[in-house]
């Protein structure tokens, strides 16, 4: 007995879909998205729609590099389960890549290009952003693996040059660097603020900065007081410094922290002021006067004890010290005057500047000029004429829009003033009163009558609401055909997983059969076999077993011929069914053909009636 063969149905119809201009603008658009993001296989002609977007949308998923744990691969012309199951499993992926517009899998089976369509656009674009991150990593990780073993001749030229750049550096680094040349005597004064030793530690490399200035005069007079010597802090108790004085202090005071220290070459014995200044690098004409002003207050203390010896002299040491003071108030005015020289040259560059780009533009306003002269020339007077009158209207409009505008401004003001002594008027005589009280009143009034308008608006909007969603729950006609068809095609699906599953029952009672019949002639052989010596022994029992053998035939053949007629009664019943099946066959594709010419007048006749509304609007 064969193997029974596979169910045989009709191929499945297609699902209906709509058919109409816009659906048709929507594929095309979605097509040529699919194609300039980089899907070539939506230009083949010979794919399906269906196929087309579903594989789209399942290549730009799977570019997306999206974890999912489906298998998004589809296959051509598949059956309207397995289209059923991929749409479901591609519209439950998008909500976890986060897209803004919902789909539903019988949009994508209808082919609902209006609703698939905004889909399809944010996943090209999703796609491609995608795409671009991974051309950055992926072009950052290749150029990572070539420099691991290649080398460009640049870079190669680089390694030849960096042992020797690095050696360069490493000399210059050691030649320049700080070199301690001072070193403070064991017997100096000990030093009490943070910042004389910052300074006397500089000083000692031979760096020289001035002190800060942020503190008060008080805490200066204190730093003086800590670390001149006895005679200074003494002058220091004179009138209060100016910002020149403060000066001079600070280089008396690094002066003074230069004598505490020696040379590192010869550390015995003592620096003079002189071989401070050249070693450091001093401003002589400030060592000067800040020695003449020691020396001047050093003599003001001794004429205090002698006023009869020292009147000259202290008289020449203070003309001195005024002149000294008049020649850097004099330095000072000339350096500012410098400045605005500076500023005043600067000025007068940018002037000139400007000059010549006046200058340029003239010239080239002269150009366009002769030009326009020329052309002027080889032009009709007449079109000329004409011009220069537009132009002479042109300009008379102008100024009769101003003057009009300064007249109008004019007439508002006056007839504002007006409103305003009415006002003033009414005010006074006090008629102002209830003609604000009815405005009032009629204000209110129409305040709420736009309420009640307002809660009945949203009344009405609530009551269309709910007809909308009525209307919404309601299928359409493609709607319910689609259902229909698809209900056909599942039924069709269900009855021949029946009709396989009845044949495998009859395949399996077949062969229960068989396999009794088999077992029962196994065992009739068996007993003839048994009892064939015994029966051969005597002549009697010999006729008794041929007697029993020829009624065993007899049986076997009568069980035949039942199994024969049963066998013809089958293949009769058979040939019938099979004849019914051929003209239901028939009355289906007698059906599916009026049906298809019912669908092509109903579209006929809502094309003519949609023309016939047009022609009468």
């Amino acid at each position: 007995m064969g193997v029974p063969r596979g169910q045989e149905r009709q191929a499945p119809q297609e699902v209906e879909t709509r058919e109409d201009e816009e659906q048709n603008i929507k594929l095309t658009e979605i097509l040529e998205l699919l194609v300039a993001a980089g899907y070539f296989r939506a230009r083949i002609k010979g794919l399906s729609p269906f196929d087309k977007v579903v594989g789209g949308m399942t290549w730009c998923i799977t570019t997306c590099s999206f974890d999912i744990d489906v298998d998004l691969l589809f296959q051509e012309n598949s059956t309207i389960g397995q289209k059923i199951a991929l749409t479901e499993k591609i519209v439950s992926v998008l909500p976890k890549m986060k897209c803004p517009h919902r789909l539903e899998p019988h949009q994508i089976q209808g082919l609902d290009f209006i609703h698939i369509f905004p889909v399809v656009q944010w996943l090209v674009k999703r796609a491609i952003e995608t795409r671009e991150e991974m051309g950055d990593y992926v072009r950052s990780y290749s150029i990572s693996q070539f420099q691991k073993t290649h080398r460009l001749p640049e870079d190669d030229e680089f390694m030849q040059r960096k042992e020797k750049v690095i050696k360069t550096v490493t000399d210059i680094f050691e030649v320049y660097k700080p070199q301690r040349k001072y070193k403070r005597q064991a017997g100096a004064e000990e030093l009490l603020d943070e910042e004389s030793k910052v300074h006397a530690t500089l000083l000692e490399y031979g760096r020289r900065y001035g002190f800060s200035r942020q503190a008060g005069k008080t805490e200066q007079a204190e730093d003086k007081k800590a670390v001149l010597p006895p005679g200074l802090a003494a002058a220091g108790k004179a009138e209060p410094c100016d910002e020149d004085d403060l000066q001079a202090a600070e280089e008396l005071r690094i002066k003074t922290l230069m004598t505490g220290m020696a040379a590192m070459a010869t550390e015995e014995g003592k620096l003079t002021a002189s071989t401070v200044g050249q070693i450091v690098g001093l401003q002589s004409d400030e060592i000067k006067q800040i020695v003449s002003e020691y020396a001047e207050k050093q003599s003001e203390l001794s004429a205090e004890e002698r006023p009869e010896r020292l009147g000259a002299a202290q008289q020449h040491r203070r003309k001195v010290a005024s002149l000294n003071k008049q020649i850097l108030q004099k330095t000072k005015l000339l350096e500012e005057l410098q400045a605005k020289c500076a500023d005043l040259q600067a000025k007068c560059t940018e002037a000139k500047k400007t000059l010549t780009e006046v200058k340029s533009y003239s010239e080239k306003l002269d150009k366009e000029l002769a030009a326009l002269e020329t052309i002027e020339s080889q032009a009709d007077s007449s079109i000329l004429q004409s011009l220069r009158a537009l132009v002479a209207m042109n300009e008379n409009l102008k100024s009769q829009e101003q003057e009009f505008k300064a007249h109008c401004r004019e007439e508002m003001e006056r007839l504002q003033q007006s409103i305003e002594n009415l006002k003033a008027e009414a005010a006074e005589n006090g008629e102002e009163q209830e003609p604000n009280k009815v405005i009032e009143q009629q204000y209110k009034a129409e305040k709420e009558k736009l309420q009640k308008i307002r809660l009945l608006l949203a009344r009405r909007n609530r009551e269309i609401a709910i007809l909308q969603r009525k209307i919404d729950e309601v299928p359409s006609r493609a709607e319910l055909t689609q259902y229909q068809k698809r209900f056909i095609e599942l039924y069709s699906q269900v009855s021949a997983t029946h009709k396989e599953t009845k044949q495998f029952f009859t395949l399996y009672n077949t062969l229960d059969d068989k396999k009794v019949y088999l077992e029962k002639e196994v065992n009739l052989l068996n007993s003839i076999h048994d009892n064939f010596h015994q029966a051969m022994a005597s002549s009697g029992s010999r006729e008794q077993f041929l007697r029993q053998m020829e009624q065993i035939v007899e049986g076997i053949k009568q069980n035949r011929m039942k199994m024969e007629k049963k066998k013809q009664e089958n293949k009769m019943r058979r040939d019938q069914l099979n004849d019914e099946y051929l003209e239901l066959l028939e009355k289906q594709r007698l059906y599916f053909k009026t049906v298809k010419e019912f669908k092509e007048e109903c579209r006929k006749n809502e094309m003519l009636l949609s023309k016939l509304k047009a022609s009468s609007s």
